[in-house]
């Protein structure tokens, strides 16, 4: 048992931006048992013989033995990876859910970084950063050019160290000039409020160790405020992922104890495992004293739920998404997830150093492959009224280079899936639109989803949900007939 969970702690990882692989932790790499290709060996050691004798300059040898396996471990899937000393201390720094910094959740407008938010009490709050600030300028770096990624690094360093920003605020005349001391960030992955009488928003922003323990005191505070809850809005858009006893420890706390929520599938024995919802799958071998979820109310596990997603909804957030719809134990919302279904395990070649490899997919309760595909909601709801908004423009599992294919459904309708994506994001592109507030009084799904807790219609998608031959076959067995509407009832 410990092994499993030891072997498998994290699914998905994106810090401020991005998704990043499944993961496991392992103390160090598995020695092989095949048959070493000598000959293709001995090529490897003559090419890296020619670049030392014969390359226009002088290359360090780690240099090249770094790229070559960098290289080697790249060229399986997007998400396998070499992590040298930096990346893999910034990715055990994520799962504990702080990293050093400014503090603030970010985006890309018109080329420039834009404040989404600051966090409560970080260096960028209390340097007075507000939501909507464009940063122009990174020390004497102008931001254009940047990717968001490029931008966040120069953002992040040493504890202690200075960063200068250049903002433009719509207020303001002139350019801001605010420097900024990093400091060690603790993002607050939990988030709650009730936003009318009888009904609360639940937001999971990323799944950490922390995750669990934060949502029991969320909840807790939600029905200390309003005891007699009528409906409960889980929201995972743009979850990127996280630590697998997180998404487990989120499903159980809303479904009934010891069922199945995820399973896991590859070559290693180690690799094919089922994850129940026990106290031992969701707190660590090392946390003393009872289980977290037994703290919550028992109304929580009947309360009437919809769970939002998207498209930057990806890996341990379609585990609960994918449970809690397997089990009906929630309306799934939105749009279809990212669809990231694989497994990456964590194998140190030295203290510092490791390499992440892709080892397993896994599964939903009821056996669906998420790989390459995806949750697809029960209600397709658009970002916004009138289309789906900046979520039309982002990219999917499916739409990486090498990626793994789905192996339990071959027929993914993938073209006319492309086809209608495509047009999505001319259409958002057409529109320029804004990032959204998740939560906010502006925010179109979250009032979709209290209207369906309401009973009251619901506005869904105008893009046609696309459906494979087994879904549609599925669908035509419910209704009894082809004649079903694809995008549900408007509830």
């Amino acid at each position: 048992m410990g092994s499993k969970l030891k072997n498998f702690g994290l699914i998905g990882l994106g810090v401020i931006a991005g998704v990043a692989g499944s993961m496991q932790f392992d103390a160090s790499a598995q020695k092989t048992t095949s048959t070493l290709p000598l000959e293709e060996l001995r090529q490897l050691a003559d090419v890296f013989g020619l670049i030392k004798t014969d390359y226009v300059e002088a290359v360090e040898d780690k240099k090249l033995l770094t790229e070559a396996i960098s290289g080697m471990v790249a060229s399986l899937d997007p998400h396998s990876a070499y992590l040298d000393k930096k990346a893999f201390k910034e990715l055990r720094e994520g799962t504990q859910g702080k990293f050093v910094g400014l503090g603030i959740e970010v985006g890309m407008e018109d080329g420039y970084v834009k404040v989404i938010s600051p966090i409560e009490d970080s260096p960028a709050f209390k340097a007075g950063l507000k939501a909507g600030d464009l940063i122009t300028r990174l020390d004497a770096t102008p931001v254009k050019g940047l990717t968001l990624d490029e931008a966040v690094k120069r953002m992040r360093g040493e504890p202690n160290t200075k960063i200068t920003l250049t903002i433009a605020r719509k207020e303001e005349d002139k350019p801001l000039i605010i420097t900024i001391v990093r400091q060690e960030i603790r993002v607050q992955s939990v988030k709650s409020k009730i936003i009318e009488p009888g009904y609360a928003w639940l937001r999971v922003a990323q799944f950490q160790e922390p995750t669990v323990d934060d949502m029991v005191k969320k909840i807790n505070a939600l029905y200390a405020q309003e005891p007699n809850l009528k409906g409960l809005v889980l929201d995972l858009r743009n979850d990127p992922g996280g630590v697998l006893p997180g998404a487990i420890g989120v499903s159980a706390a809303f479904l009934p104890k010891d069922v199945a929520i995820v399973s896991t599938n590859g070559q290693l024995p180690d690799s094919k495992a089922t994850f129940y919802a026990r106290r031992e799958f969701y707190t660590s071998s090392r946390s003393a004293g009872s289980d977290p979820l037994a703290k919550l109310p028992e109304a929580v596990k009947k309360v009437p739920m919809v769970v939002l997603v998207n498209t930057g909804s990806a890996s341990a957030s379609e585990i609960v998404a994918g449970a809690l719809q397997d089990y009906k134990r929630a309306t799934i919302m939105g749009t279809q997830t990212f669809g990231k279904g694989s497994v990456q395990t964590i194998r140190q070649l030295s203290p510092e150093t490791a390499v992440k490899l892709t080892t397993a997919r896994y599964y939903t309760p009821n056996g669906r492959a998420i790989q390459a595909k995806g949750i697809v909601p029960d209600l397709l709801v658009d970002e916004t009224a009138d289309g789906d908004g900046l979520n039309g423009l982002r990219l999917r599992e499916a739409d990486l280079q090498k990626h793994l294919s789905n192996d339990r459904d071959k027929d993914e309708a993938a073209r006319k899936i492309d086809e209608l994506e495509e047009e999505q994001r001319l259409a958002a592109l057409e529109k320029k639109r804004k990032p959204l507030e998740f939560g906010g009084k502006d925010d179109f799904q979250l009032a979709q989803a209290l209207n369906h807790l309401k009973g009251k219609p619901v506005q869904l998608s105008k893009a046609p949900k696309v459906e494979s031959k087994k879904e549609n076959t599925i669908n035509e067995k419910k209704n009894g007939n082809g004649n079903g509407n694809g995008n549900g009832e408007k509830k």
